[in-house]
């Protein structure tokens, strides 16, 4: 039997926590999370439009969301420095800004924080970026995949598995390729494990890239 459950949330309440932090009545919970993707996707479109890194990469890890009575707290992680164009706080204001003018709310302020990670390529939707730039590239999917585990065993990490499914190199075939490296133990709830989903579009259609980082263990 393969694991059909996601990482992520099979490890909530144990590794794992939420991204958002509220409450609601069950009348208004579809509301608060509308609102919620609202805000991400918002944050991820100014900053694809201002970014200094990368043309095809957001070096954005997770964005949390800590909703008061009054106050929105927003706190985005960011694997790069310089990530938005202007400078940090003209930047953070305009950005505060166009969300602000998104969700119109007026009861409630918005109050944005950008939080710098050590080591970025130990999270994998920096990895999975990195991926996504070099298949753009024209490079070896093979090469791509080592290549980005030797960054990301350079963190730390005890382990680490890449996997990239369709028409890999243009093939009439779509098929299933990935590498592992180290330990990945996904029955285990006490092993952290990170993970995530990323979509590749290339010229002769779309990738499916997943990854797994086993981080610690508790």
């Amino acid at each position: 039997m393969g694991q059909k459950i996601n990482p992520l949330g099979f490890r909530l309440g144990t590794t794992q926590s939420h991204h958002s932090f509220w409450f609601a009545q069950p009348k208004n919970y579809s509301a608060g999370l509308q609102e919620d993707e609202k805000i991400r996707n918002c944050i991820k479109n100014y900053i694809q439009k201002n970014r200094k890194i990368s043309a095809n990469s957001e070096g954005i890890t997770h964005i949390e969301i800590k909703k008061q009575i009054d106050l929105i707290r927003v706190i985005i992680h960011i694997g790069f420095p310089n990530l938005l164009l202007e400078g940090q706080k003209r930047g953070i204001e305009e950005l505060r800004m166009n969300v602000q003018k998104e969700f119109h709310s007026v009861n409630q302020r918005l109050n944005i924080t950008i939080t710098q990670l050590e080591q970025p390529y130990r999270h994998p939707n920096i990895l999975a970026e990195y991926i996504a730039l070099q298949l753009k590239n024209r490079v070896s999917f093979r090469k791509a995949m080592k290549k980005a585990i030797e960054l990301t065993k350079k963190t730390g990490t005890k382990g680490v598995q890449v996997q990239i499914a369709g028409r890999i190199d243009g093939k009439e075939i779509a098929r299933v390729e990935w590498i592992r490296k180290g330990r990945v133990p996904l029955q285990t709830i006490r092993a952290k494990i990170d993970h995530c989903s990323y979509p590749i579009r290339t010229i002769y259609g779309v990738l499916g890239l997943k990854i797994w980082i086993f981080v610690d263990e508790e």
